[in-house]
Formats: structure tokens, sequence, C-alpha cells
């Protein structure tokens, strides 16, 4: 099934689901330059205007476009068989839908087994790593300082988020339910899996359409007072703004699948700043966009909460980029060609 290396032997073959998303785009891009075949899906591959960067990635290696839906059993049966690797990004991502609980869990957590079936019945698959959140954790102690950590077994509050109902809730709780069926599973079928939990992710990646992270994290530059408020929501809620740069997500991804001794949840993420720390950062580097840092005067630059990464750093992952200079060297760039940043 997978094409054979350069070098004579059989080249690894990973499945990606979801390839037209932002995070899903960019792991495809890092599978074929590590010489992985790469099959990744997408629920219409004939819609040019969310699938053509594929087209320009398939110049980097082996890569099929395989049409399959979340919602539809069996339909990831294809994409995954004679893989090696299944990584499971595909999510629902209306975060105001009208009906949360029905448009936006049910299918999230029944897309999820949807996928994990097909990868019992291909009999390939050694391991699955399944990208959640690190979003939306307890939210911090009244009076709390800074100095709190969270790591892996740090769970969102489901009943918090579905009794308050604040915001895009519906996003963490389908990503609490969906992990905890994943693990049931898994289980059962006595199948390897790793989840991976990143924080609010930044970068360029190939999807040249985004309405994830990356316009809130530009929103500062960008002036968008929507995309600030929830800027400063995810503050409120987590108590910091926990940052990873894209290709330290994808290059964590692959490290978790090729780590044999690797199990379990493991966060994501390289920085932990505060709205006050990034409007004064960006007010610095980018002068021309006028930050207005005056808005937040009194706010405290340290993070009340800090996501903690200490277990993907103790089994042997480093990151790349550990610095906000680092991390928003490309994604100002990325901005303005997908036009949320004037050029």
């Amino acid at each position: 099934m997978a094409s054979a290396a350069g070098d004579g032997t059989r080249r690894k073959t990973a499945c990606v689901t979801g390839g037209n998303g932002y995070i899903a785009s960019a792991l495809v891009k890092t599978l074929l330059e590590k010489g992985y075949a790469v099959k990744t899906t997408v629920r219409n591959p004939d819609d040019m205007e969310k699938n053509s960067h594929l087209k320009d990635l398939q110049a980097l290696g082996p890569l099929e476009v395989l049409r399959a839906d979340l919602v539809e059993e069996g339909s990831f049966d294809g994409a995954v068989a004679g893989c090696d690797y299944a990584f499971l990004v595909a999510a629902p991502v209306n975060l105001y839908a009208e009906d949360p609980e029905r448009d936006v869990i049910e299918p999230a957590v029944h897309g999820t087994l949807n996928v994990l079936r097909s990868c019992v019945r291909a009999g390939t698959v050694r391991r699955v790593v399944l990208t959640s959140s690190a979003g939306g954790p307890p939210p911090p102690a009244p009076g709390g300082g800074g100095g709190r950590f969270l790591d892996e077994d740090s769970w969102s509050d489901v009943e918090f988020l579905r009794s308050t109902k604040t915001g895009a809730w519906a996003y963490p709780v389908s990503k609490v339910l969906l992990e905890k069926a994943a693990c049931a599973f898994a289980l059962e079928h006595g199948m390897s899996l790793v989840t991976v939990c990143p924080v609010v992710t930044v970068g360029a990646a190939p999807a040249a359409k985004v309405n994830t992270s990356v316009p809130d994290i530009l929103s500062l530059l960008s002036g968008d007072d929507a995309r600030i408020s929830k800027l400063e929501f995810i503050e409120r809620v987590t108590g910091a703004i926990p940052m990873v740069h894209i290709d330290d997500l994808c290059r964590a991804e692959l490290f978790l699948a090729e780590e044999k001794a690797a199990s379990g949840r493991y966060n994501c993420g390289s920085v932990n700043t505060t709205v006050v720390g990034l409007a004064r950062f960006l007010a610095a580097k980018y002068p021309q966009y006028n930050v207005k840092t005056d808005r937040y005067a009194g706010l405290t630059e340290k993070p009340r909460v800090c996501i903690s990464s200490a277990k993907l750093v103790g089994e042997g992952f480093e990151f790349m980029y550990k610095t906000l200079d680092e991390i928003y060297d490309d994604v100002v760039e990325y901005g303005r060609a997908l036009g949320i940043l004037p050029c």
C-alpha cells in the first residue's frame, strides 16, 4: 500500500483527517517533508477554494486526497487502510451553533469513534494520535496569583461550561467528551492512542483560509474588536494566553506517533503570556500597527496560570519556538497573505 522511499525501503504511510484545516494542512506538510506517504480526508475533494493547497503539497511527496465525512459511518475506511499512523484532526468548528449539543458536541464524539472504528477494521494502524485541546481548563481560583500550573490531569469543567454557556463553551466540552470516549474505545479494543492537547496555535500553514486562532492572535495588530474580545475572554477563562507555534505542534504530533513509550495525554505549548504582555511586545515589534497598549492599563502582565508541557519535554521533545519573537516571526506575514492584516 505504501510507496517506496528513495533508499528502497518501505515508506511509512499516515492518514490525516480534515486536510483542509489549519493544523491538519501543516501536519500533512510536515509528514511529507519527513518522507511519509500521506492520505488526507476532506468532505468535498472537488472544492478547490478550500483544497487548492493540497494540490500544491503533492509536489512534496505522495499525497492522496480522499472524501470522508465524520457523520458517515465507514467513510474513513479507505483513508486509513494500509496506514501505519492515523492523526485525528478533523472536528466540527461551528463555535456558535444554534444547537451546540446537536451540531458540535454529538458530531465530535460520534465522528471520532467513527474514525477509530475504521482504524480497527484497517488492522494496520500502529498508533492513533488524537488532536484535542488544552483550552478551557477549570477557571482560576478567585484572587489567585501567578505560578499555578496545569498539567495533563487538568480537564475542562464540563458541568460548569454547560451550566454557564459562556462564549464558545461547546468547543471545550466536545474536546473533553470525545477524548474520554476515544480513551474508552482504545482500551476496549487494545488500540495504542495518544492525545495531544495544543494551546493557542499560531504560525504560517499551507491552508489559505483560516478561522481559528490566527485571526485572534493577530487581532491586536488588525484592530478587530470582536477578535480582541475573544483573546481577552481566553485569558479570563484560562488565566493566560498560552501559545505554541504550529511547526512545534506538528513536530510533537509526529514525535508522539513514533515514540513507542508515549501514552496518555500531552499538553503542547511553549509560551504562557497575557493580553498585556502581547500588546506591549507587538507595540514594540510592529509600531506601524499602532497597538493600543493604554487599553490594558492596570492589568497584570504575569499569567495567573501556566499550562505545563513538562511531560512532553520530559520524554525527549524540544520546542524550537520558545519566545514571542520566534512565535510571531512568520505569522504576521501569513496574516498579510490571508488578508487579515494590511500589506
